[in-house]
């Protein structure tokens, strides 16, 4: 089986993470590193034992990469991806899709048009908790996620709403199956020029509601989402990967006794599970879990919610973001 060559674009913290687990997948080939800094490119690729360039022309010339990461900052996804797209390169982008909607638009196209695989690297779509809950979870009343901790500078160029909550939309809008009726929502920033904390209440046209609150200057780290069903009360904690159950059952000596059931399940490393998909839809020319149009949509949602931090106002009607 030939291996599938791929490049990744813009190797900082997250970019790095890419570019070594390429490196422990099978029958895949890291034929190059791209970074605008050269001493970070040459840094890394020494690290890992890969080439390296900080020229992309000549990373495409040289390298003939059959898909690549984009992992640079986000005003430069756009630009990046179409580059790659154009070059007839399978893509897997990483959140938030892109700055705009119509780019993302236009994103769809080009790959539609080339045949080629664009996926949105939706990470916590492929934590292992996240996958054992999207197959019990039928009937969802409400869900709550919180993901808050300490300040970093490492993240400089969007709001919280992009860099942390999108992952929450993403994940709610993959567990209710319904359009969106309303939203409203809060922030503030604090220690940046963007919100570095935010609030938002979704609600559904099949009567679910949600609510999401992150924040990144947090003295205490939580990711973790819980969902209510007429039945039971399940709560996901992101980081640890465990899943837990609770249920009422009536006793006739002692009334309603709570039962609380954990799961078990392998766990496994979200970003390598996620990489080996997007290489195996590569391979296989199959779609991907979390594709352009997943990452279309939580980018709507993400924007109309920084629209109602910037202008507060009452819950209003926004069916067309479904």
């Amino acid at each position: 089986m030939d291996s599938i060559r791929v490049g990744v674009m813009g190797v900082g913290h997250l970019g790095y993470h890419h570019a070594r687990v390429y490196t422990e997948l099978l029958n895949t080939e890291v034929v190059g590193i791209v970074d605008v800094n050269p001493d970070r490119a040459a840094a890394v690729g020494e690290l890992l034992g890969v080439p390296y360039y900080s020229d992309i022309d000549k990373f495409y010339k040289h390298a003939r990469p059959d898909a690549v990461s984009v992992v640079v900052p986000t005003v430069s996804h756009y630009e990046t991806a179409k580059r790659a797209l154009s070059s007839g390169v399978h893509v897997l982008i990483e959140k938030p899709v892109t700055s705009t909607v119509e780019e993302a638009e236009e994103l769809l196209e080009l790959a539609a048009t080339r045949n080629l695989v664009l996926q949105v690297g939706h990470i916590e779509r492929f934590n292992s908790a996240v996958q054992h809950v999207r197959n019990i979870i039928k009937e969802p009343l409400f869900l709550q996620s919180r993901r808050i901790g300490p300040f970093s500078s490492r993240i400089s160029d969007v709001g919280v709403v992009l860099d942390l909550m999108i992952h929450d939309i993403d994940i709610i809008l993959s567990l209710v199956h319904s359009e969106i009726n309303g939203l409203s929502a809060i922030g503030r920033s604090i220690r940046s020029p963007y919100e570095d904390i935010a609030s938002a209440q979704i609600s559904f046209k099949n009567g679910t509601l949600a609510q999401i609150l992150v924040s990144r200057v947090s003295e205490r780290r939580l990711r973790q989402l819980e969902i209510m069903e007429p039945e039971r009360f399940v709560t996901i904690n992101y980081e640890t990967q465990d899943v837990s159950i609770h249920r009422c059952v009536q006793e006739k000596e002692c009334g309603l006794v709570e039962v609380i059931e954990h799961p078990v399940f392998p766990k496994k490393e979200p970003l390598k599970l996620e990489l080996q998909h997007f290489v195996m839809c590569v391979r296989e020319g199959k779609q991907p879990l979390v594709g352009i149009m997943d990452g279309k949509r939580a980018l709507e949602v993400a924007i109309a919610i920084l629209k109602q931090i910037k202008t507060p106002q009452k819950l209003h009607e926004t069916a067309n973001l479904a």
